[in-house]
């Protein structure tokens, strides 16, 4: 076991500190990453202060790692010491129920290795996040980063990017498809970029007319309010496919509206109660209210060899470790523009 230094959740609700954890020698089939950045995600705050259930503390948060491969195991064939890699929301899992078969560990049935606040496959020995120097993963949950790619501007991708990226994949979205995103935050300025760079027409719609601008220059075609209630009747049966990132209580019936007949809403915001939703919303269009819930591995890899096709980063915010309980409160208020990301060389 080698000796690591981390920031840590000691508790519920408290401030993150300096912290040391164990991470475990490199195996035959693992892949040893110096962490260079770790993007801050909404959840890590959510699970930092328990407000999932479940927490175990102390607690390393942090599933959008980025680094480099400092050391490979002897079986180790697709890395080498020097690559620019990446780990996401998963470390492991089954691998041999049906899900996993699928490239669809994210739902495997005896339930997936989390990269924090979760068990290794064993069930007992507890993983810690990339709010840390290092991390030793199992090669077949390491990820590829393209050099081209900014590595801070990509560690975001590793749960922001592919949780967009997975469903609008899975619906098809293209070119010639009209699409709505729900939200400008961390997840909906992704999901704008990545419908633009498929090719989709992209309206953002938001409650904030300061959002205009950025909306505009992520990719977004055309911007509405969603505080105005003329706007809901003006879009009706306006889009193929809507991504709904918002994760406050919201009326889903009225954004069904908007959405054309045998078209789709997809949620990947997660409000903190259950929304009333009406049959009619649905039967009246022969329409279809999904969830998505981030990407399997091979998807994830696919998710970052497109961005670096297309040149798509998330647009962040470095900062030292030492900033990470402000930006905590930063990011409950909605300031940042869009993602914190830890630069690890200040640990």
């Amino acid at each position: 076991m080698t000796q690591v230094k981390a920031w840590a959740a000691p508790a519920a609700g408290a401030p993150l500190v300096p912290h040391t954890i164990e991470r475990r020698d490199v195996g035959e089939r693992d892949v040893l990453i110096d962490i260079a950045y770790c993007g801050v995600c909404h959840s890590d705050i959510h699970q930092a202060r328990d407000e999932w259930g479940g927490a175990a503390f102390p607690m390393v948060p942090g599933h959008e790692i980025v680094g480099r491969v400092a050391r490979v195991g002897a079986k180790v064939t697709r890395f080498r010491p020097g690559d620019h890699a990446g780990v996401g929301c998963l470390v492991d899992s089954c691998r041999t129920c049906d899900p996993c078969r699928r490239d669809l560990e994210q739902f495997c049935e005896r339930g997936p290795a989390w990269t924090y606040n979760s068990t290794e496959m064993d069930r007992r020995t507890p993983t810690h996040g990339g709010y840390s120097k290092q991390v030793v993963v199992t090669e077949d949950f390491a990820l590829k980063v393209a050099p081209s790619l900014d590595l801070a501007a990509a560690a975001p991708l590793l749960c922001a990017g592919i949780t967009t990226y997975s469903p609008l994949r899975h619906w098809k979205v293209g070119p010639g498809q009209q699409v709505g995103v729900v939200g400008l935050g961390g997840l909906g300025h992704m999901a704008v970029k990545l419908a633009a760079a498929m090719g989709a027409e992209v309206t953002m719609l938001s409650t904030s007319p300061r959002k205009e601008a950025d909306a505009r220059r992520l990719g977004a075609s055309g911007f509405a309010l969603t505080s105005d209630d003329a706007t809901f009747r003006r879009l009706r049966n306006r889009f193929d496919f809507i991504l709904d990132t918002i994760s406050a209580p919201h009326d889903y019936d009225r954004y069904l509206g908007m959405v054309k007949v045998d078209g789709a809403m997809v949620l990947v915001g997660v409000p903190p109660e259950r929304i009333p939703l009406h049959a009619h919303s649905l039967i009246g269009g022969r329409r279809t209210l999904a969830g998505s819930l981030i990407g399997g591995i091979a998807e994830t890899q696919e998710m970052l060899d497109f961005c670096a096709e297309k040149q798509v980063v998330s647009d962040v915010e470095v900062i030292p470790i030492e900033k990470i309980n402000e930006a905590y409160e930063r990011m409950i208020r909605g300031d940042v523009r869009y993602r914190f990301v830890i630069d690890l060389a200040s640990l």
